[in-house]
């Protein structure tokens, strides 16, 4: 009997452990699940850039800090073909910008030619633009990025490669798109701005998204966080 009494406790003892793993694994299986919506929620939705630090700040419309986050400042260029871009010309579209100049021996080819992958992946779809920034706008006259253009198959529609007033575009890019992020932000318009950033800046003209242009994994990147702006 008293062996009898030990093997039935010792099968209720399994029988306890055996359901206290299966209620822990229910439990990590549950969390796990929840980390994982939770981590989707803010793919979908892509976070704001408000400083040159870039720091990711997730900002709900009904926020006080909404109408506050930083959006690009006005300005006013020349693209390839002559024709005046500026701040309002973009608003309502997507676009990528990333500063370069024509004669780059360095990283502005790999930049051009991971726009052209880009370029590709919107050509039929008129919201998406692409904007590149001479930091050499004294070297790229209009008539340079048009040949620029062609010999890189640009398409000046969905494309546009913009020249003008040297401190426009170097201030624009430091303390607007935050190009060479908080570096930038302690240099003049005497000291020459080449950076390898993108960024993704949505229709109403705020950062979304900062990506290396020399990347292939981060052309892939801004596609996806292309198409998630595309649902806002």
């Amino acid at each position: 009997m008293e062996l009898l009494a030990g093997m039935t406790a010792c099968r209720l003892c399994k029988n306890k452990i055996v359901l206290g793993l299966s209620l822990l694994m229910l439990t990590l299986l549950y969390s796990c699940n929840h980390s994982e919506k939770v981590i989707t929620n803010k793919k979908e939705t892509l976070p704001f850039y408000n400083t040159a630090d870039f720091d990711a700040e997730w900002i709900d419309e009904k926020d006080s800090s909404y109408k506050k986050i930083h959006t690009i400042d006005s300005f006013s260029l020349q693209s390839q073909l002559g024709n005046v871009i500026t701040k309002d010309s973009l608003d309502g579209n997507i676009y990528v910008a990333n500063f370069f100049f024509s004669i780059c021996p360095s990283i502005c080819p790999k930049m051009t030619n991971n726009f052209k992958t880009l370029q590709d992946s919107f050509i039929n779809n008129k919201q998406i633009k692409l904007v590149s920034f001479s930091v050499m706008p004294w070297v790229d006259s209009v008539k340079v990025l048009n040949e620029y253009a062609k010999r890189n198959h640009i398409n000046p529609s969905k494309w546009y490669l913009l020249t003008g007033d040297k401190e426009e575009i170097y201030h624009l890019a430091r303390t607007s798109f935050f190009a060479e992020k908080g570096l930038g932000l302690q240099k003049n318009s005497d000291e020459f701005l080449h950076t390898e950033s993108m960024l993704l800046i949505d229709k109403k003209g705020r950062i979304r998204g900062i990506y290396n242009a020399t990347q292939k994994p981060d052309i892939e990147r801004v596609v996806d966080d292309i198409k998630v702006l595309m649902k806002e």
